[in-house]
């Protein structure tokens, strides 16, 4: 009778720790996301420190450096980015009813209403109430206290991720040496070759990302400023955002910059997807290997599943951190399993005697 009880008890106990596990999980999804984001910030700052050690400054130094070019470069999004964007915004948000009455003196509206009737100026209706009508703006965005709330949790999270990354990028090479000791000592030097192989690929392929999305972003700028489309600043934000986006973050700016500059003009608008969509290609055969290849070697039909996996899994941050994931596991798979099945030999004595 005593034993039942006792495997029942244990049974009920593990359950009710399993479901406490995974509460106390749920309740610090938000803190593990920012720790993620703030690793993968590290990372990514770790190959100009350690290219800052190879010119002979030491890692105090070589971080202190790091951490001062970072905070002035912040620094200056913020004084000379960041109010230019927030009048933009609000100049488009003004400029939207102008925007729309030109729009349906072209030729591309009567071609459009010739098609498909009245349906065109009902969704244009509908798109100018929901950007400009002041109560779908407090509807969405549940009040003025929740945005205003919203714009404080922003603030204080992009604090707290800054902050964390820079303790990391401090920390990097003494958190590597606490991980290797969790490792048996007669594999500790394979493991810390694996671990420098994964956080160069992933420090590799943020600086990468980083870099593809600045050219992004100056390809846009200058495409709308050239044509005189609006908003150039504004335009080149976004794309600097949405480009981040793996695989299809180029393709959605496309769109998004498209649809801005078709309500200016449909030719220059043409113009500029067209260009676009010749920059993407360019971006995709020269660019991006030259940047991602020497660090991150990753096929791409794993590119492509991994990248779906991440995003499914875990939404944007799932599909930024996919590619480094991948390409982690290779260099596992490469450095532990292969040279573990290569050394696979068969028993001689199970050979079948030759007859």
């Amino acid at each position: 009778m005593d034993r039942p009880f006792r495997l029942g008890f244990l049974l009920t106990a593990g359950g009710l720790t399993a479901i406490l596990a995974a509460i106390a999980l749920t309740s610090l999804s938000t803190v593990l996301v920012y720790i993620a984001i703030a690793l993968f910030a590290a990372l990514g700052l770790d190959p100009a420190v350690r290219m800052l050690e190879r010119r002979g400054l030491s890692r105090g130094l070589s971080v202190a450096g790091v951490i001062v070019a970072l905070v002035v470069v912040v620094g200056l999004v913020l004084v000379m980015i960041v109010p230019v964007v927030i009048e933009q915004v609000a100049s488009f948000i003004k400029s939207v009813p102008k925007v729309i009455e030109e729009f349906m003196r072209t030729d591309l509206y009567a071609a459009l209403e010739a098609q498909f009737g009245g349906q065109v100026e009902a969704l244009l209706a509908q798109g100018e109430k929901l950007i400009t009508d002041g109560k779908t703006l407090t509807a969405v965005g549940g009040g003025a206290l929740k945005v205003g709330t919203s714009i404080a949790e922003g603030v204080s999270a992009f604090v707290i991720v800054f902050v964390l990354a820079l303790y990391f990028v401090v920390g990097l090479p003494r958190m590597k040496t606490s991980m290797l000791r969790l490792a048996p000592a007669r594999k500790r030097e394979q493991t810390r070759d694996i671990v420098d192989q994964i956080t160069a690929a992933v420090g590799g392929y943020v600086q990468g990302m980083v870099i593809l999305a600045a050219a992004n972003a100056l390809m846009a700028f200058l495409l709308y400023l050239i044509l005189g489309l609006p908003f150039p600043p504004l335009m080149a934000t976004v794309a600097f955002l949405v480009t981040l986006i793996p695989l299809i973050g180029p393709l959605l700016f496309l769109a998004i910059g498209t649809v801005t500059a078709l309500l200016a003009n449909p030719l220059h608008a043409l113009i500029f997807a067209i260009c676009y969509l010749i920059y993407i290609q360019i971006e995709a055969y020269v660019f991006t290997p030259k940047v991602m290849n020497k660090t991150v070697a990753v096929p791409g039909a794993l590119v492509v599943i991994g990248a779906l996996a991440g995003g499914t899994l875990l939404g944007l941050l799932g599909a930024l951190v996919a590619i480094p994931a991948t390409a982690s596991a290779l260099i596992m798979i490469d450095q532990i399993l292969v040279p573990k099945q290569d050394a696979r030999v068969e028993n001689p004595e199970d050979q079948p005697a030759a007859s």
